[in-house]
């Protein structure tokens, strides 16, 4: 049975946000719970990996230079545990090293800047909220014209 849409939207969703900034991360913590979700706060990229293994998550945001381990590898680690899950990368180095959504393997790379909380919310809704669009379904006069321009064109 599909829950209902007042149960949809009651939803609240878990997110897993590591920096070893902890002035950033108690940051991004507070502004993504203004919004509703559920954040679990990490400055350790190990300690995050291994907490990511032990419970589910909805998102994953990771800053990219961190002790050990950086955002790349880190989210390696995570795509070889649970390859679907969403990733949003944040680094004040974006523009600098080039990187974007192919080089990271993010599914967002937000630059630190004046904008990067717009920028987080909106992914991070747009990734969570966002129902994947499905292809429609071709109705049988549709099926019935296509094989009548097909079999007229031999």
């Amino acid at each position: 049975m599909k829950p209902s849409k007042t149960e949809a939207q009651a939803r609240v969703f878990r997110i897993l946000l590591i920096d070893d900034n902890r002035n950033g991360l108690l940051c991004r913590k507070s502004v993504l719970a203004e919004h509703g979700y559920d954040v679990d706060a990490y400055s350790s990229p190990v300690e995050a990996l291994r907490r990511f293994q032990e419970q589910s998550y909805d998102l994953v945001i990771t800053d990219y230079r961190m002790p050990k381990i950086n955002g790349t590898e880190l989210i390696a680690e995570i795509r070889s545990i649970r390859p679907a899950i969403p990733v949003i990368l944040i680094s004040g180095v974006v523009d600098v090293l080039g990187l974007d959504e192919k080089t990271t393997g993010a599914n967002t790379v937000i630059p630190k800047s004046s904008t990067e909380v717009t920028h987080l919310i909106r992914a991070a809704k747009r990734l969570l909220e966002t129902p994947v669009p499905r292809k429609p379904v071709r109705s049988a006069t549709t099926k019935k014209a296509g094989k009548q321009s097909s079999s007229q064109g031999t």
